[in-house]
């Protein structure tokens, strides 16, 4: 489930960098996405689940939960918007230093010495893949100030939504977060939303649908399932893998060469996994 979430996402870095530069505006492409992402969850929830409710209790974590993915849409956005694809995806190899120091500050997480060896090994895979790639981390430092908000949000969303995991299903819980953060994003870019241009030609809506149904949907459940397994550190961990498998996209799509320097790296973030993968397993947040 891992391996599948990461490969839609690092595919979705470039498909989603290709399109904010070829038409669509952050805050429109972002509401347009998500407000098509929550109809799909509420529709396969009301067709499984026959209902969308969660007790009272759970609201404010859902509130949290909504308030730390819509900062992490903004910054993802913003990010592809000002700087490059490859950038991005390699800023986001730090998601799990922000997931174990958050995990272990908040004491929801038995964090050993394995996981954080594992850790530094893979952040060490994701320094060789960016000095094996030229040099793409000196672009523009705005966007790569919002992808490192977008690294530290995501980690922070992972930790706080996965309670939710242990009462209700990964479609409940996907239905009301993202009816509500498409809500926060409509809100947040109605001016950009009514300017935005649709007559963009089929080929970038095709692609926009696998924007939404693949690294969203598709990965929305995956990635929810996998946190309520084997808990945030070690699940974030997997996405070290995220920077290897784009310069992969790259060659194969885009006739780009790989250097030794990044192939090390990619062997560091793999060995990093499996380290990751050796130690006592974690268990899931108990509920209250």
């Amino acid at each position: 489930m891992l391996v599948t979430t990461v490969v839609l996402w690092a595919l979705n870095v470039t498909v989603s960098r290709y399109l904010l530069t070829e038409g669509f505006q952050p805050l429109a492409y972002s509401t347009l996405r998500y407000g098509a992402a929550a109809l799909i969850f509420v529709s396969l929830t009301l067709a499984l689940e026959r209902g969308l409710l969660v007790a009272r209790r759970d609201l404010r974590r859902a509130g949290v939960a909504t308030a730390l993915l819509f900062l992490n849409q903004l910054g993802f956005v913003y990010a592809l918007d000002r700087t490059t694809a490859s950038t991005v995806g390699l800023i986001l190899g730090a998601t799990p230093v922000f997931a174990a120091l958050l995990g272990a500050a908040l004491g929801i997480e038995r964090v050993t010495a394995r996981i954080w060896g594992a850790v530094a090994v893979s952040f060490a895979g994701v320094a060789l893949v960016a000095l094996g790639s030229g040099g793409e981390l000196s672009g523009d430092m705005v966007g790569n100030l919002f992808a490192v908000a977008t690294a530290a949000t995501w980690a922070a969303y992972s930790i706080a939504v996965t309670p939710l995991m242990a009462r209700y299903t990964a479609y409940r819980v996907s239905a009301l977060v993202l009816v509500a953060t498409a809500a926060a994003l409509a809100v947040a870019g109605a001016t950009q939303t009514a300017d935005q241009e649709l007559d963009l030609g089929w080929e970038r809506w095709a692609l926009f649908t696998f924007a939404v149904l693949g690294p969203l949907v598709i990965t929305n459940v995956l990635w929810y399932r996998s946190l309520y397994r084997i808990g945030a550190a070690r699940a974030t961990l997997a996405a070290n893998l995220h920077p290897f498998v784009a310069v992969v996209f790259a060659v194969v799509l885009l006739a780009e060469t790989m250097t030794l320097v990044q192939v090390a790296g990619g062997v560091l973030i793999a060995a990093a996994i499996a380290l990751g993968r050796r130690r006592a397993p974690v268990s899931a947040p108990r509920p209250g």
